[in-house]
This record gives structure tokens, C-alpha cells and sequence, in this order.
């Protein structure tokens, strides 16, 4: 089975990676280490120059002496940015979804705790009516190899932000994502679900066509 390694020690992450690569023949890991290593500083002003500064990062982690080369030569390392765009809130919280809690996101050095990141959505929606909270999650998955930049892949989910949570499945904003078509929001469904109509789902499998349409890069 090929093998892909992911630029996070993120649980919810890894999970949908991993119901996205189900039944394709195709089996993702966390970058070995990948918990040691300093954090990048996520400061681009989009979800694609946090990737790609990302996947370059931890790519060229697999290059240095202390990592078996044995297991990791020439292994594509995938690193994502991903967020909630809300209409009613001029795409915030954006490229600092992840943070949104913090009393200034754009210069918090470390992530805030997923509720705290959702109470502070809902009270900036206080008293927006259903039809104007309108959103949408996006997923840019940056492709590297050996320190080099290969490809960038992007995805999007439209959906509604609801009033208060539903679900207990997923992780960040997935209890007030819902997503029309399946009437459901992304804390409802399991992560083989999730996978086929996440964002992060639709950038990984725009990677894969892009991965086995190509003969050069061997795993």
C-alpha cells in the first residue's frame, strides 16, 4: 500500500485524511517526529501560503540525518490549511479559524480550544437570521517533496451556520457546519461521510487524481 505522510499531529485531521485515502489503495501517517519539530508560524494571509510554507517545512525535516532515510526517502509530505469563511462576518474567521478565540487571532502564537472558538462564532452571529449566515469551509492541501513545492489542491463545502451545536463527531467548527445536502452537519456524520463531502475530503481527492496521474514520484 502507498503511503502518505501528513504535516499534523492533529487526531481530526488525521481522520479525515484517512476516510478520504480509504479503499484507494492509499494509507496516510503523521510525519514522523512530526511532535518534536517547532511549529511553523502560520502567518500567510491565505490558506495556500500557510500550505505551502508548511509542506516545505516538514518536507525538508525528512531530509536531515536524524530520520531513518530508509523509510522516508522521496515521501510526498501533505500539509493543509483549512478554515471557515462566514459571509455575514467578511469571511472571518478565516486563515485564523484556529485561533478565533484569542483576543487578537492574527498575532496568537498557538490555537484555542475549539469551543471556546465556537462560542465566540456564535456570539459575533448573535441575531443574523438563517438566511444570512451563509459559509463555507475551505481546504488548500499543499503537495512537497524533499523540500520542494509539487502541486497545491483546493476544496470547498457550502453550508449554514447554525444557532447552536449539533453533533458530537468531528472537531472545530464541524457541530455548527451545516451542510444542505445531507441535511446534516459535519459533527453528524462518520468520517467515511465526512470524507465524501468535507472540503478537506474534495482537496484530497483533487491530490489523488493529481498523484496516480503521474509516474515520476514512487512511494
Amino acid at each position: 500500500m502507498k503511503r502518505i505522510l501528513i504535516a499534523t499531529s492533529n487526531s481530526g485531521k488525521l481522520r479525515d485524511f484517512a476516510g478520504a485515502a480509504a479503499r484507494r489503495g492509499v494509507a496516510v501517517a503523521s510525519v514522523p517526529g512530526f511532535s518534536s519539530l517547532p511549529a511553523v508560524v502560520e502567518d500567510g494571509l491565505t490558506f495556500e501560503a500557510n500550505a505551502r510554507k508548511k509542506a516545505e517545512y516538514y518536507s525538508r525535516h525528512l531530509l536531515r540525518e536524524n530520520v531513518p532515510r530508509e523509510n522516508v526517502a522521496g515521501e510526498i509530505v501533505l500539509a493543509d490549511d483549512s478554515g471557515l469563511e462566514v459571509d455575514a462576518l467578511h469571511s472571518a474567521p478565516g486563515v485564523h479559524s484556529a485561533r478565533y478565540a484569542a483576543d487578537d487571532p492574527a498575532q496568537a502564537e498557538s490555537n484555542t480550544d475549539d469551543d471556546a472558538n465556537n462560542a465566540r462564532l456564535l456570539h459575533e452571529l448573535r441575531g443574523v437570521p438563517p438566511e444570512r449566515r451563509s459559509g463555507r469551509f475551505v481546504c488548500v492541501i499543499a503537495a512537497a517533496q524533499d523540500g520542494k513545492m509539487l502541486a497545491v489542491f483546493r476544496g470547498e463545502a457550502e453550508g449554514r451556520i447554525l444557532e447552536a451545536p449539533r453533533g458530537s463527531g468531528g472537531f472545530g467548527y464541524d457541530p455548527l457546519f451545516y451542510f444542505p445536502n445531507i441535511a446534516n452537519t459535519f459533527a453528524e456524520l462518520t468520517p467515511e461521510e465526512k470524507a465524501r463531502y468535507s472540503h478537506r475530503g474534495a482537496a484530497f481527492r483533487e491530490f489523488l487524481k493529481w498523484y496516480k496521474g503521474t509516474g515520476r514520484f514512487v512511494i
